[in-house]
């Protein structure tokens, strides 16, 4: 996703959701945490085979490429895979692992889809340097998968080779362009979850984890005007490029900062000849939310806009996207939850509401428990420095450990 802006989360009135019960000190914790320093160097690898397989959103024989290897590895580990197949994305994994005890399993949520096309490991290769391992993907988000593998093969070596309580792992091959053949998927998945963990990237260097992130809503403004040769026949025209320059300040001005609402129109189009007044123009707009409450306001200002112009028309298209993710009950009580971990594992975990949004903001829409941002520690995602500190995977691999186990 791109590159995220921190902001004072927004509290809410506590929603009914079952809260976690309290920690209790575990003196095998640290044993814990051993067990995973002394296998970072096949974290790291596994980490280097997945960036090593380029998967980027818009090729299906590349991102099924790594959604088999995975499913095979997962199974090595007693999981029991199954594919949602697609037709124009690649196909989204799920595995679905037993447990000791009863009720519904843990939701590991994440992705296998990058930004980054085919060709890119040529002139952003991977590689292990001052304490990172470097390439597209790393941060968002490889690492995160393979600390899913290592945790659940760390359980199953703790547990007499079965785990604890029932886990399903969701990767998704759409992410990074709007979920939209795996949302169903996802939603479906969470209805039936206790709690969703979200291993997309930690914010910053410190790993704070993600308690918030704003919704997105995306629109297309389309306004259509008259053509007429420019030469000829100007005044016989009306332009759509002038009427849509006269609407983007407007538009723009929807942009409520103190309520954390944005509105960018980030793309603009129009005209086709310089000898020709255009006859349409377009927009792609990008809005941003903090609460769910602010998605239907926004919507019917945009939808109300009249042209200046009255011989030009307007039309408006689009909507939300992601839901909010917004701090409630249950995604308090999963936060609090993982600060005891971290703290019995030695640092304080800290976390953020961010702009950038995930598909833990549908699972959290549903009102259903969710952590987001328990993946790699780094930063670069998406541009050429991506990268993840070394050090950093066994203490989270660790971190989620524990959760699966006293959750």
């Amino acid at each position: 996703m791109a590159k995220k802006r921190v902001q004072k989360p927004t509290k809410q009135k506590p929603s009914a959701q079952r809260k976690v019960s309290p920690v209790r000190t575990d003196s095998r914790l640290a044993e814990r945490l051993r067990y995973f320093e002394d296998r970072r160097e096949q974290m790291v690898e596994t980490v280097r085979q997945l960036v090593e397989i380029e998967s980027p959103s818009d090729d299906k024989k590349a991102v099924d490429q790594i959604a088999a290897l995975l499913a095979g590895r997962f199974e090595r580990l007693g999981g029991h895979s199954k594919f949602h197949r697609t037709q124009n994305f690649g196909d989204h994994l799920q595995v679905d692992f037993a447990g000791k005890r009863g009720g519904k399993p843990i939701l590991l949520l994440g992705h296998y889809d990058t930004v980054y096309p085919i060709g890119t490991l040529k002139t952003m290769p991977c590689r292990i340097a001052d304490g990172r391992i470097w390439g597209p993907g790393t941060l968002d988000m490889k690492s995160g998968i393979a600390m899913m593998l290592h945790a659940i093969e760390g359980l199953r070596a703790w547990h007499e080779d079965t785990m604890p309580r029932p886990v399903t792992v969701l990767l998704v091959s759409d992410e990074e362009v709007g979920s939209d053949t795996s949302r169903h998927v996802t939603e479906s998945l969470a209805k039936r979850s206790e709690a969703v963990l979200v291993l997309e990237p930690s914010y910053g260097l410190r790993g704070v984890v993600k308690t918030a992130r704003k919704g997105v809503a995306e629109y297309s403004f389309k306004v259509t005007g008259i053509a007429a040769h420019s030469g000829l026949d100007f005044e016989k025209g009306e332009s759509a490029v002038i009427e849509l320059a006269r609407q983007i300040p407007v538009i723009s001005k929807l942009t409520e900062l103190k309520r954390g609402l944005t509105v960018n129109v980030g793309l603009i189009q129009g005209g086709t000849r310089t000898n020709v007044i255009p006859a349409e123009a377009t927009a792609s707009i990008d809005v941003r939310i903090v609460a769910l409450k602010d998605a239907a306001g926004i919507d019917k200002k945009l939808r109300a806009l009249k042209p200046f112009n009255r011989k030009c028309k307007i039309e408006v298209k689009g909507g939300l996207n992601r839901p909010p993710m917004e701090r409630n009950a249950g995604v308090v009580s999963l936060y609090k939850r993982a600060v005891e971990i971290a703290s019995q594992l030695g640092w304080k975990l800290e976390e953020a509401a961010v702009g950038g949004g995930s598909d833990g903001n549908f699972t959290a829409g549903l009102n259903i428990p969710t952590l987001d941002g328990l993946g790699g520690v780094g930063e670069g995602a998406h541009a050429v420095n991506e990268s993840i500190l070394l050090s950093e995977l066994p203490r989270r691999a660790a971190l989620l450990a524990r959760l699966l186990e006293t959750l």
